[in-house]
């Protein structure tokens, strides 16, 4: 079974985000950065089919050296192999998958998995475009995935509930929170990590469809108003929903 994950490196959660002098990035500054929590579940669901079916598993992120960090992070965890396919320049979603689907393409891998939304755009784009440009079909929202005989039947969320997908392999899987619990990497395999040879190669070029005009944080929230506090107060409550809020 050959196996590709596909992971982001992704400002910290808790990071308290700044707009940049550009105005159209934000100020990398002081700014923690980690594998993308999404894609933590991409990796163990690799690591677990690895270990029940065999084979070969490989990581791989577009970007610049940064994201080596994120890499080591998925050999810590216990992946075989890691390839950066650098660029120090800054792409749409199109323009990432682009280049990811073109190295997919020469190793042809069995299964492909993907976090089901980066959380630093929150596009939710790059796991099905890649689908799209290399024919495969794709399951997003995975929260169980169960490989055999060539095929997957694969359980993901809607709206209101859960639906049962069966597919054919090759293909691609984007994974949802639930899929799996990630694993913590042991010291040993920490250390291993920082031996492990990580292969380096210029990401394909891609036209890049989507431009950043201009970023900022949103609108600072306004003081909190309290229009009572027994029954009296319900009805310019309600007055004050539907006129000054506009939610009713």
């Amino acid at each position: 079974m050959n196996i590709a994950v596909c992971v982001n490196h992704v400002p910290d959660t808790e990071t308290k985000v700044k707009v940049g002098a550009d105005g159209k990035t934000i100020d990398s500054a002081g700014v923690n950065y980690m594998l993308n929590p999404y894609d933590e579940f991409a990796v163990e669901e690799a690591l677990k089919l690895k270990e029940k079916l065999g084979g070969d598993v490989t990581v791989m992120s577009l970007g610049p050296d940064s994201h080596k960090e994120t890499l080591r992070k998925a050999l810590a965890m216990g992946v075989g192999k890691a390839l950066l396919l650098k660029d120090e320049g800054v792409r749409d979603s199109y323009g990432i998958a682009k280049g990811l689907a073109e190295e997919l393409k020469s190793m042809k891998p069995d299964v492909v998995l993907f976090g089901k939304q980066s959380i630093d755009y929150d596009d939710a784009q790059v796991g099905t475009l890649v689908a799209e440009m290399l024919g495969l079909p794709s399951v997003a929202v995975v929260v169980k995935l169960d490989v055999h005989d060539g095929k997957a039947v694969c359980e993901r969320e809607i709206e209101g509930g859960h639906e049962t997908v069966e597919t054919t392999l090759p293909a691609v899987f984007l994974a949802q929170k639930g899929l799996n619990e990630p694993r913590y990497p042991s010291l040993k395999g920490i250390m291993a990590a920082k031996s492990k040879p990580i292969e380096e190669k210029s990401a394909s070029p891609a036209e890049i469809r989507v431009e950043t005009t201009a970023l900022s944080k949103p609108a600072a929230k306004g003081a909190g108003k309290i229009v009572g506090t027994d029954k009296e107060a319900v009805p310019e409550l309600v007055r004050l929903l539907r006129e000054e809020a506009k939610v009713i």
